[in-house]
């Protein structure tokens, strides 16, 4: 194998105006907008994840700076080395209407995305929004047209699709011929959070928090769009947040995906394999391996150079502002991976029958 170098929550959405779905390669980018040499970024979040992106702002990017940032306790300032003199709000709009931010990064939890996304599209500026794009379906839809009619770029940072083994697993996929079935895994261990954690995901849990990441990757290892949704979960919002989810999707192929979540106790854990009509070609993000075992023949593995993710999506997202071309990962894709989910949780309230995509009132 060749080495490759490396605020509507209810789980019961029942919005028959989501029928009404876009082709799935419909994006739009605007067309002639100029950027300063050093751009400024205004950062809405600076919690654990928030100060992830903060930190490659500060230090990794050499045409970007933290412009502005916005916290709840703007008094606590920015906490990083290299932020002093930062100005830091308590209030998004705030900072969006600062003429120093030229871009909008936005890393909070969902349930508050939505508002921070069209005040940047009311000013016109570029966002990236972290994944989950939103906590439900028809909020990610507001958000995304929103974008598109006014023609404000708008990004969903799903940070998995710039993995080293992902990307090598896209790049050598086509050696397993017909794909016939597709596995995903991921566990990550139980962290501690606040008691009103699941609050800023509307209630949800671990299939929305950390599953979209496998949702996302059904349509993108496969170049599908999803057509039925199948899950059971252990305990199903809003009654208590979800913490392990099993979960079928068929897509429009019919290639059935098997995905399973848990936060859990234990190693972490993320796989994913493609099985074909030629072999099973298996990633695992954890490790940083790729794995070939051909239907005929020895197994081959490479072992990858890590990637900085998070790094990575923000170098995507400053390149395509800069080329004037579509976003890498579209608020259509950020849009795709929460309706998934939705499908999800209105299968697992159903009692697991299949649901079907696009979603309609009701359940099956």
């Amino acid at each position: 194998m060749k080495r490759v170098p490396v605020k509507s929550t209810d789980a019961r959405l029942g919005n028959d105006s989501l029928t009404a779905r876009p082709p799935l390669f419909r994006v739009s980018c605007v067309i002639g907008r100029t950027y300063p040499s050093t751009i400024g970024i205004g950062l809405v979040g600076f919690g654990r994840h928030g100060s992830r992106y903060a930190r490659h702002i500060l230090h990794d990017l050499s045409a970007a700076r933290l412009a502005a940032g916005c916290r709840r306790r703007p008094e606590q300032g920015a906490g990083l080395s290299g932020a002093e003199g930062v100005p830091i709000y308590a209030d998004a709009a705030a900072l969006i209407a600062d003429p120093a931010v030229d871009v909008v990064i936005s890393v909070v939890p969902p349930v508050f995305s939505r508002e921070i996304c069209l005040a940047a599209v009311r000013a016109g500026k570029p966002i990236l929004v972290e994944k989950p794009l939103a906590a439900a379906a028809d909020d990610a839809w507001v958000m995304v047209e929103a974008a598109r009619t006014a023609s404000v770029p708008l990004m969903t940072a799903q940070t998995l699709r710039f993995d080293a083994a992902v990307s090598a697993m896209m790049a050598q996929k086509h050696l397993v011929g017909r794909l016939h079935r597709v596995e995903l895994r991921s566990r990550i261990p139980k962290k501690d959070s606040s008691a009103d954690h699941a609050l800023g995901y509307g209630g949800r849990g671990a299939l929305l928090e950390i599953g979209v990441h496998l949702l996302d990757l059904v349509r993108f290892l496969t170049g599908e769009e999803a057509r039925e949704a199948v899950c059971r979960m252990d305990a199903v919002p809003p009654a208590a947040p979800d913490t392990r989810d099993w979960v079928t999707i068929t897509t429009a192929g019919g290639v059935d995906c098997s995905l399973e979540i848990d936060r859990a106790e234990g190693d972490r854990i993320g796989t994913a394999a493609l099985i074909g009509s030629e072999g099973c070609l298996a990633a695992d993000w954890v490790r940083q391996e790729l794995h070939w075992k051909p239907a005929r023949g020895p197994e081959e593995s490479t072992t990858l150079q890590p990637r900085q993710t998070v790094l990575a999506a923000l170098e995507s997202f400053l390149q395509a502002l800069r080329d004037n071309r579509p976003m890498p990962v579209t608020g259509l894709d950020g849009f795709r991976a929460v309706e998934m989910a939705d499908a999800c949780y209105r299968s697992a309230a159903c009692g697991g029958v299949p649901v079907r995509l696009p979603l309609k009132s009701g359940c099956g």
